[in-house]
């Protein structure tokens, strides 16, 4: 009587909620001096640091360090501030 394969299904879903593997997104730039800076008008990859929520995504998941973490928070609550982030999602 052959066992039945049950690796198979619970490999496929361990795929299925492995999100931390994706490709890192670098927001960085660095200045003609050498500064590394983020810039807070580059609206399109900032929105890919928030959730969909809206939240600002965490360190883990945006793959920065601390400093370049606290660069992304300041450029996206001044982005916030100027208008070109949305605070919240509409909820339709």
């Amino acid at each position: 009587m052959p066992r039945p394969q049950h690796n198979r299904e619970r490999r496929e879903r361990q795929e299925k909620f492995q999100t931390f593997s994706r490709p890192k997104i670098k927001v960085t730039r660095t200045s003609a001096s050498g500064k590394v800076y983020i810039d807070y008008k580059d609206t399109e990859s900032l929105r890919r640091m928030i959730s969909g929520n809206g939240k600002i995504l965490s360190r883990k998941r945006t793959s920065a360090t601390a400093m370049e973490q606290r660069m992304l928070a300041r450029a996206i609550k001044r982005a916030r501030y100027m208008a070109l982030l949305p605070y919240i999602t509409a909820a339709a």
